[in-house]
C-alpha cells in the first residue's frame, strides 16, 4: 500500500505563482485547476475529500443557517455536516490508515488521526487555547499552533512553521497513517489584507509582506514535502482558492433587508442583535457569496432587493430548499453588518468571534481602535475570494490529470480504491 500526503494550500493562487516566477512546489511542476464554487475554505476541502460538488456534500459556504434552531453557524467544526462517502473509504477497508490535520469539520471524521484548534469559549468572554487531537496521546494536551497566529489581527505565515514542525515530527516517528491529509492556511492572511497586486500600480513592486508571504509558504511546503518524500510517501499539494483584489465596493445586504422591514433586529443596551425569531430574511455573508435564506412571500421581495445591489453579479438557486446563491461582481464582496451607526453594532463587532458572527468577517485580521478589539473598517480588506474565476495551483507526484478539483479529487479517490501503482509517474 502506497502512502500519499495530500497539501491543501489557503489561497495557492497559480497565477500569483507566475507572476512570481514559481514553476515548481518540491520539485514538481505547477497546473492549474478551476476549484469550486463558491471558492471558499470549507466548500473546497468537502470537495476534495468526497469527490462531490456542493451541492451534494452541502458545504455551501464557511457557514450556515438553520431555520429550525433559527441560528446561523460559521465554523461549526462537525464532520456531519459533510454528506456523502469519503475518498477514503475503500482505502481504509483495504486497512490504509487515514490522518486529517487542521482540515476544516474534521471534528467526528471517519479517520484514524485528527488534529484541529479547538479553543473553550469560557465565561466572561476568555478564550482558553486548546488542541482537539485524536487519540488524545497524539499531542498529550499541547497546543502546536498559536491560536492568536492561526486568525485574528496577529495571524500570521508564522502559524504555518508549527504545523509544518508537527507533521514532520509524526513523520519522522514513524507508523503515521498511510494517507495524510494536511491545511496550510500561511498564505492566506496577508493576501486577505493586502489583496495580490497590492503597491504594483504606485511602485511598480508587490508589498513585501506579500513576497514574503509566498516565499514563506513554498518554504513550509518544500520542508514538509522533503520528509514526506524520504518517508516514502507520494505527494499531492493543490490550493483552496485564489485570492483576488478588492477593486470594487463592498455591499452590506442585511442593511437593506433591515430598512425593509425583512430582518428584524433586538436592541439591547442600545446595541443591535439579530431577531431570527421575527426576521423574515436573512442574507449569510461569506466573502463574494451571499446564501439568502427568506420564508414565504419575503423571498420574492428579499430577491428583488439583492439583485438590485450594484455589486451583485448573478444568482443561482442551489438545493438548499428556496434558498439563493448571490455571487458579487468581481472585485466587489458583501460585508455581514446590518447597523448603521457604531453604537449599535453588537458587543462581538470588535472581537475575533468566528462562532457569534453570523457572517464572516474579514475585518477581524485587523486591529480596531484599541489592541484589545479588531477593526470593523471594511476600507482595510484589499483581498478577497468565493467567485472561482482565477485559478488555483496543484502539484502531483502522481499521474494525475485535471482541470478542476472535482475532478482531481476523483482521480484520488479512484488511486486510493483501485491499483495505484499504476498511476504513478
Amino acid at each position: 500500500m502506497r502512502n500519499l500526503l495530500v497539501l491543501h494550500v489557503a489561497a495557492l493562487g497559480y497565477d500569483l505563482l507566475q507572476a512570481c516566477e514559481i514553476k515548481h512546489l518540491a520539485g514538481l511542476p505547477i497546473q492549474r485547476l478551476t476549484t469550486v464554487f463558491p471558492a471558499v475554505t470549507c466548500t473546497a476541502q468537502a470537495t476534495l475529500r468526497t469527490a462531490l460538488p456542493p451541492e451534494a456534500h452541502g458545504m455551501m459556504a464557511n457557514g450556515f443557517y438553520d431555520p429550525h434552531t433559527r441560528q446561523a453557524h460559521f465554523w461549526n467544526q462537525s464532520a456531519a455536516l459533510v454528506k456523502g462517502p469519503r475518498i477514503w473509504e475503500a482505502f481504509r477497508a483495504q486497512g490504509g490508515r487515514v490522518g486529517m490535520y487542521f482540515f476544516q469539520q474534521s471534528l467526528g471524521e471517519s479517520v484514524d488521526e485528527i488534529v484541529s484548534p479547538a479553543p473553550i469559549h469560557a465565561h466572561g468572554g476568555k478564550l482558553i487555547m486548546a488542541t482537539y487531537s485524536q487519540p488524545p496521546e497524539l499531542l498529550n494536551g499541547k497546543n502546536p499552533v498559536k491560536l492568536w497566529q492561526y486568525w485574528g489581527p496577529l495571524a500570521s505565515k508564522k502559524v504555518g512553521r508549527d504545523i509544518v514542525k508537527l507533521l514532520t515530527e509524526r513523520l519522522e516517528a514513524g507508523n503515521a497513517p498511510e494517507l495524510l491529509l494536511a491545511y496550510l492556511p500561511s498564505l492566506d492572511y496577508d493576501l486577505q489584507r493586502l489583496g495580490v497586486s497590492y503597491g504594483l500600480k504606485t511602485c511598480g513592486m508587490r508589498h513585501p509582506n506579500i513576497t514574503s508571504a509566498v516565499k514563506e509558504t513554498v518554504e513550509q511546503i518544500e520542508q514538509v514535502a522533503k520528509v514526506a518524500q524520504q518517508k516514502g510517501y507520494e505527494l499531492l499539494i493543490c490550493g483552496d482558492y485564489a485570492i483576488t483584489d478588492v477593486n470594487g465596493s463592498v455591499a452590506y445586504p442585511n442593511r437593506i433587508l433591515r430598512a425593509a422591514g425583512l430582518f428584524q433586529t433586538r436592541t439591547v443596551k442600545g446595541m443591535l442583535y439579530p431577531d431570527f425569531h421575527r426576521s423574515t430574511a436573512f442574507a449569510l455573508c461569506d466573502h463574494q457569496v451571499i446564501l439568502l435564506y427568506a420564508q414565504g412571500e419575503a423571498q420574492q421581495k428579499a430577491r428583488e432587493l439583492l439583485e438590485a445591489l450594484p455589486e451583485v453579479d448573478a444568482f443561482a438557486t442551489q438545493v438548499y430548499g428556496d434558498t439563493l446563491v448571490f455571487t458579487a461582481k468581481s472585485g466587489c464582496w458583501f460585508a455581514y453588518p446590518w447597523w448603521e451607526k457604531p453604537s449599535e453594532a453588537p458587543d462581538y463587532a470588535t472581537h475575533v468571534d468566528i462562532h457569534n458572527k453570523p457572517g464572516f468577517d474579514p475585518c477581524e485580521l485587523h486591529f480596531g481602535k484599541t489592541p484589545f478589539q479588531c477593526s470593523t473598517d471594511t476600507k482595510k480588506i484589499y483581498g478577497t475570494h468565493g467567485r472561482n474565476e482565477a485559478p488555483v495551483a496543484y502539484a502531483a507526484s502522481l499521474n494525475f490529470s485535471a482541470d478542476t478539483l472535482l475532478q482531481l479529487a476523483e482521480q484520488l479517490q479512484k488511486w486510493l480504491s483501485h491499483d495505484q501503482s499504476t498511476l504513478r509517474i
